[in-house]
């Protein structure tokens, strides 16, 4: 599976797609990037004259990332099409803020694997900003069921 399948098999399209590219992958870790464009809608009314990214923007980001592309990647021998046939769900966030994100920021994500079984993926993902710091930070679960 390439990188780019990998993120057309994500369940997301334009405008909630946070995910630009997939830059390194494996059975136990996944790296991508994604730049907020400064023309989002949330920028409009989130401090109007100090855009920031909402956290729980940043947390999707982290978790289509780290724990859905994650997810994707494992189970790519499986016939699961989560577009149709199955939907992710969030069952666990532990997530801390250390820095804002603005618009035109890029962030890079980057998740290690804790744990994958009965279709429960649990994984330590953090975002980076451009100089490397670390914007948050957290561990993710979240389950796939097939319909």
């Amino acid at each position: 599976m390439t990188y780019q399948e990998l993120v057309e098999k994500l369940p997301y399209s334009k405008p909630f797609l946070f995910v630009d590219a997939i830059t390194e992958v494996s059975d136990n870790h996944i790296k991508g990037i994604y730049t907020f464009p400064e023309d989002s809608d949330f920028y409009k009314g989130h401090f109007p004259n100090y855009p920031v990214t909402p956290g729980v923007i940043l947390l999707e980001c982290m978790m289509q990332i780290g724990l859905v592309s994650l997810g994707i990647y494992k189970l790519r021998d499986q016939n699961i099409d989560l577009n149709n046939n199955a939907t992710v769900a969030m069952t666990e966030n532990n997530a801390q803020f250390f820095k804002p994100v603005f618009p035109n920021d890029k962030v890079t994500v980057e998740s290690e694997l804790e744990y994958f079984r009965f279709h429960k993926l649990k994984a330590k993902v953090k975002m980076l900003n451009a100089a490397g710091d670390v914007v948050c930070s957290g561990v993710f679960s979240g389950i796939l069921k097939s319909n």
